[in-house]
């Protein structure tokens, strides 16, 4: 008899496997185990995993659940979970549905169908966040990114089939993160537009499952996210102490996970530095690909300014570009608003880019953390201090105040700028490199052996340190 309930059990599974998605029957039915059936007690009871299952299965799954136990087994039916609390011990706990089992009506005569097709939820097209503008087209190779782009585009052409999921991404801000993940999602949508693909930052996934928990809606949030074919997840550090999101983020990881989804994270260190995140989530992390992007160099920075000049019609000379390259720390993001602004001064001013121009916009535009000195800074210090005009330096008078200030701005150009001695002279009065070199040397030799000129220029440089507080 036993057997026979089993059998019936079983024909319960066929039919709910043709009402739900292959996704949703592997994952909550398929684990499901028939314990037994009372025919005194009208009760089936069942075997789960968790109560995590049990609790998914109650909250989405119970009118589904009751059509077809009404069908197979008869009405008024009671459905009992056995959930196992702990695998090791052998121990579980038995736990009545909170919800009885409906009592469906037989059909009328002549109308009499199996239920072969019920009414299913099915995943609906949804927006994937994704920047269309990020692409790999766009995303320049380079030493530093080769590695992690190679991999994202073997990723797009073949989600969840390789054995770099997940697939972990880190580096500092700036470094192109965030257009590398961006790209994998959208190469992926082009190549399988029935695909599920969705962006995520970690702030905005932590505000969902807030406000989910307000409204007590968090299991239609999971059930959401348990659709996903490609999640992508972006600064994934920001969950360091928020344990709720961890945990719940850690039921959806695995579900997408074993059921071979594609999952892809970006954070700005790796999985082992993430204070505060568990040991069983840190492990899941590190079981695909772990790759760092490093800062571009000075080079592939040059590359992606010149692609991004001709994609804005600019034109830059090479040595604005190497300049602004050397100065922008290797970030990406510093080295496209640099860009943009050069753009809009050019238009607005109806004047050429050149060194000078780059200059001022690098001090707006590039936050770094030792906020460095401009030859514009420099002269508007040097100026005050001699009580002259950045003008009257500029000229080829051979006054004894502007000549000083002159050289007193080429030796401090050189000495707190990157720039070589030939773009210093280009700066202060259209100099060449000799007359810098002149210049630096001349101080250089009357800090030897005046200490009242020591007192001066020690005094001038006190006025930049304040300058850069």
């Amino acid at each position: 008899m036993v057997n026979n309930y089993k059998s019936v059990w079983e024909q319960c599974l066929k039919i709910i496997r043709g009402n739900v998605t292959v996704q949703q029957y592997e994952t909550w039915f398929a684990p499901i185990v028939f314990e037994s059936f009372s025919t005194e007690k009208n009760t089936l009871l069942v075997q789960v995993p968790s109560s995590f299952v049990y609790e998914y299965l109650e909250q989405h799954f119970v009118g589904l659940l009751s059509k077809v136990l009404a069908h197979c087994f008869g009405t008024n039916v009671r459905l009992t979970y056995r959930i196992v609390t702990d695998k090791s011990h052998n121990l579980s706990q038995d736990v009545e549905g909170e919800q009885p089992v409906q009592i469906e009506q037989q059909p009328k005569a002549g109308v009499n169908k199996s239920p072969s097709m019920l009414d299913a939820a099915k995943p609906q097209e949804i927006n994937t966040q994704l920047n269309p503008k990020q692409t790999f087209a766009n995303y320049i190779e380079g030493n530093s990114n080769k590695l992690p782009r190679t991999v994202g585009m073997s990723i797009a052409e073949h989600p969840g089939k390789s054995t770099f999921n997940p697939f972990y991404i880190y580096g500092p801000s700036g470094c192109g993160k965030t257009h590398l993940i961006n790209a994998i999602g959208v190469r992926c949508k082009e190549l399988y537009p029935q695909k599920r693909v969705l962006y995520v930052s970690a702030r905005l996934f932590q505000v969902q499952f807030t406000d989910a928990t307000r409204r007590n809606m968090v299991n239609d949030f999971i059930n959401f996210y348990l659709t996903i074919d490609v999640l992508i997840v972006d600064d994934i550090q920001e969950w360091a102490t928020a344990g709720k999101t961890i945990d719940t983020f850690f039921h959806i990881f695995n579900h997408l996970f074993r059921n071979g989804k594609q999952i892809i994270l970006a954070s700005d260190r790796p999985p082992v530095d993430l204070q505060g995140m568990k040991d069983r989530l840190i492990t899941r992390f590190s079981c695909g690909l772990i790759a760092e992007l490093e800062k571009p160099n000075i080079d592939l920075c040059i590359d992606i300014l010149n692609s991004k000049c001709r994609r804005d019609g600019l034109k830059i000379s090479n040595d604005v570009l190497r300049f602004i390259a050397e100065t922008a720390n290797g970030s990406v993001r510093d080295l496209q608003g640099v860009v943009n602004s050069l753009l809009a001064y050019s238009v607005v001013y109806n004047c050429n880019i050149d060194m000078h121009l780059a200059e001022r916009v690098m001090k707006r535009a590039v936050k770094t953390d030792n906020h460095p000195l401009t030859v514009d800074d420099i002269l508007e210090r040097v100026c005050r201090h001699f009580n002259v005009t950045t003008q009257q330096v500029m000229s080829r008078s051979r006054k004894r105040d502007y000549v000083s200030a002159r050289q007193m701005s080429m030796y401090f150009a050189q000495k707190y700028t990157k720039m070589p001695a030939s773009r210093i002279g280009q700066l202060i009065g259209g100099r060449d490199h000799s007359t810098v070199i002149h210049s630096c040397t001349a101080i250089e030799q009357r800090l030897k052996v005046d200490k009242a000129f020591v007192a001066e220029v020690t005094s001038i440089e006190n006025s930049f340190k304040l300058k850069r507080q």
